[in-house]
């Protein structure tokens, strides 16, 4: 059977130094909340050097039901005051971010 989800990549370039603290507000607590408005996580990624040490760009791929699903649930996520809470202490981690839905191969795994 094949998936009908829709994929969300996006990437997000840290303020140099900032990555860990980038990685830690996504995994301790944007990556709970896409969940909790319907968004499926399907991976995180951070980038690495030649010498295996991280980058400032953090890579993430998001599943939705629809187009208009993934608008819904990013309305509800930027409105929930958990992840307000989560940014309050006025840290800035992010320098940039690029979002680009992605449809799967007939060959990928994932359909």
């Amino acid at each position: 059977m094949a998936d009908t989800r829709v994929f969300e990549l996006r990437t997000y370039e840290a303020v140099p130094g900032k990555i860990d603290a980038l990685v830690a507000r996504i995994g301790d607590h944007a990556a709970a909340l896409f969940e909790k408005h319907g968004m499926t996580n399907i991976g995180f990624w951070v980038q690495t050097d030649d010498d295996g040490k991280a980058t400032d760009t953090l890579t993430y791929i998001v599943a939705h039901a629809s187009r208009e699903a993934a608008a819904k649930s990013w309305e509800a996520f930027w409105a929930d005051p958990e992840w307000a809470a989560a940014r309050a202490n006025g840290e800035q981690v992010t320098a940039g971010a690029t979002s680009v839905f992605i449809e799967p191969t007939e060959y990928s795994k994932i359909r």
